[in-house]
């Protein structure tokens, strides 16, 4: 007998990172034939400028992705990855699948501290290239400081994808991690390509997700 969970339509969700908007996305979505529905949340539209920090972006996340029946395949990249990955945890029952791409296990707070000396110092016509504020785009970057899912990745119950660009040196160490201590967890890694892998190289990006979310 066919339960409303499975005859509900399948859920794809697309986040994307910090220096990114949701249109980044769209060059791996035309690219996808996946049954189901297809979302691509704005990240930093979800709560008002003055509010803009991770645990608020978080929530409002979490609370978007609640209401959505059935069961969620989720896809994040950079900052979209660690939300992902804290939904995750906290909603195990509630995520089908996983694509974790430049996703970090904690924050690597030098690293970020350091961009946010560099954050401060860009003229702030560079970060409305982002549809944001300088200020407020620093002080998101600031919220997540001290983001640390390391001792929580045993609760992710769904197959899980952790993909990285052989480029991306700063996060290969995390990839492995959670590649090691997710349950069902693999890894991909894409030759010649940074950090930024669904605008650097979408279509074998979409490649990689469609094989995974299909088989």
């Amino acid at each position: 007998m066919e339960t409303a969970e499975n005859a509900a339509p399948k859920q794809h969700i697309f986040i994307h990172g910090l220096g990114q908007k949701a249109s980044a996305w769209d060059k791996v979505i035309l690219s996808l034939t996946v049954p189901g529905h297809i979302h691509c949340p704005s990240l930093f539209t979800m709560v008002p400028p003055k509010d803009l920090l991770y645990a608020n972006i978080y929530r409002a996340f979490a609370a978007n992705c609640n209401v959505l029946p059935g069961k969620l395949h989720l896809c994040g990249l950079s900052l979209g990855a660690m939300l992902a990955l804290q939904y995750s945890i906290e909603f195990p029952d509630k995520v089908a699948s996983l694509v974790l791409i430049g996703a970090q296990v904690k924050t690597p707070n030098m690293l970020l501290k350091l961009q946010n000396v560099i954050f401060q110092l860009m003229p702030a016509k560079s970060f409305a290239l982002h549809g944001m504020e300088k200020k407020p785009f620093i002080k998101l970057a600031d919220s997540m400081v001290g983001l640390d899912f390391s001792k929580q990745l045993h609760r992710i119950n769904c197959p899980t994808l952790v993909v990285i660009g052989d480029k991306d040196a700063p996060n290969r160490k995390a990839a492995d991690t959670l590649t090691e201590r997710i349950p069902n967890a693999s890894m991909e890694i894409l030759a010649g390509v940074g950090h930024e892998i669904n605008t650097e190289a979408p279509i074998k990006l979409a490649s990689l997700i469609q094989d995974f979310w299909v088989n």
